[in-house]
C-alpha cells in the first residue's frame, strides 16, 4: 500500500485518499481507513462531518507525521554517558537531549579521558575551552544550563571566575600606608595626577595608594583582593579609606565594602574628603543636582556614624531633600 506521508500534505479528503490508494470497493476502503487510523497514519477531522454512506467515513482526514525512533538516544544516554552525569532529565526530554547532545558528549568524553585535569583549578573560560573548545560556552552559551540538567555542580569542574584587574596607582610601596578607594574615574585620574606631581598629601592626609573602584563594580574587583594584590597593599596595618558620591548609592557601596573588609582591614570613609565636598558646596552657593531616580535608599548607620553631629546633619538634609553631591565637585586645584 502506498505511503500517504509521501504526499507531503497535512490533510486529505476521502475521495482523494480512495483515488491515491486505488481502491474501488467502498467496503475495502472502510477497512483500510480503519487500519490507517489504528496505525496512527491518519486521524479524522470531525468538523468535516460524515459522508452519509454505510458504514460512514469522515469527509476529511489529517495525515499524522511519522514518529521518530528515539531508542538510539535512550540507549546512548543509558549506557554511553559518563557515570558522573545524571541522565534522568534528558531521558524524560529526548528532544532537548538531541539539541544538547554534542555538548553533553563532549563533556562525557572529557570526564572519560581527562578527568585528572580537574585536579588543577583553572579559570571558567579555560575549563570551558578544555571541555568544549569554546571558551565562552560555560558562562554565556548554555554550559551552566546543561550542567544543571545533568545534576553536575559547577564546583565539580574546579574553576574560578576572573575579576577585573585592580586599577591603582601607588605613590609609595611602604607599609603600613593609607589607601584611598575612589568611586569615580575622573577623581581617580585627578588625584593620581596630583600624586605624580610629587605630593601625596590630600586634604591633610598622606595617601600612598589610589584605587579606582568603578561604582558597584568594586565588589567584583575586590573579591580576590587578598589573593591578587601585592603584599604591601594587603598589609593588615594599612588603613583603607573610601570616597564616593555623597548620595544613597555611594553610601550603600561603602557600607557593602565595610561589610566585606571590616574583619580583615581598618576601613573608613575619607572624612576629610567628604568634608571638603560639603564645604565647597556650602561656601560656593552651588545648586546641587537631584538624586537619580530608582536609587536604593535603604542605607544603614555605618557611614554617617563616622561624622560629627554638624556634618551628619548636613548629609541627612541633603539626602532627604533628594539632592546629592557628586564626587566630581572636587578637582586637582582642591587637593
Amino acid at each position: 500500500m502506498k505511503n500517504l506521508r509521501n504526499l507531503n500534505k497535512k490533510r486529505i479528503d476521502i475521495d482523494e485518499l480512495q483515488q491515491y490508494l486505488n481502491i474501488i470497493d467502498y467496503m475495502k476502503l472502510t477497512e483500510v481507513v480503519t487500519t490507517l487510523i489504528s496505525d496512527e497514519v491518519i486521524m479524522p477531522i470531525k468538523s468535516s462531518k460524515l459522508n452519509g454512506k454505510q458504514p460512514s467515513l469522515y469527509n476529511r482526514y489529517s495525515i499524522i507525521d511519522e514518529k521518530e525512533d528515539l531508542s538510539e538516544y535512550t540507549q546512548e544516554l543509558s549506557y554511553g554517558i559518563n557515570i558522573h552525569l545524571d541522565k534522568t532529565y534528558y531521558i524524560k526530554n529526548i528532544d532537548r537531549y538531541k539539541e544538547d547532545r554534542k555538548f553533553i558528549l563532549s563533556l562525557s568524553k572529557f570526564l572519560d579521558e581527562s578527568i585528572n585535569l580537574l585536579n588543577t583549578q583553572v579559570s571558567a573560560n579555560e575549563r570551558s575551552f578544555q571541555i568544549w573548545q569554546r571558551e565562552k560556552f560555560l558562562n554565556r552559551e548554555g554550559g551552566k544550563r546543561i550542567l544543571k540538567n545533568l545534576n553536575l555542580s559547577i564546583e565539580f569542574l574546579n574553576i574560578y571566575d576572573t575579576t577585573e584587574p585592580l586599577s591603582y596607582y601607588s605613590y609609595s610601596k611602604n607599609s603600613p600606608q593609607k589607601i584611598l578607594i575612589l568611586e569615580n574615574k575622573d577623581t581617580f585620574y585627578s588625584m593620581r595626577k596630583h600624586l605624580i606631581k610629587g605630593s601625596n598629601v590630600i586634604f591633610g592626609e598622606e595617601i600612598s595608594t589610589l584605587i579606582y573602584g568603578g561604582g558597584k563594580n568594586i565588589y567584583r574587583t575586590f573579591e580576590d583582593f587578598e589573593v591578587c594584590a601585592e603584599p604591601y597593599l594587603i598589609n593588615k596595618r594599612n588603613e583603607i579609606l573610601y570616597l564616593g558620591d555623597l548620595d544613597y548609592e555611594g553610601i550603600i557601596i561603602y557600607e557593602g565594602l565595610y561589610k566585606i573588609f571590616k574583619d580583615a582591614f581598618n576601613i573608613k570613609p575619607f572624612i576629610k574628603g567628604y568634608a571638603s565636598m560639603i564645604d565647597k558646596f556650602a561656601n560656593g552657593n552651588i545648586i546641587l543636582p537631584n538624586t537619580k531616580d530608582g536609587q536604593n535608599r535603604n542605607i544603614g548607620h555605618v557611614f554617617t556614624m563616622e561624622f560629627n553631629d554638624v556634618y551628619r546633619a548636613i548629609i541627612m538634609n541633603i539626602l532627604t531633600s533628594n539632592k546629592y553631591i557628586p564626587q566630581e565637585i572636587l578637582n586637582i586645584s582642591d587637593f
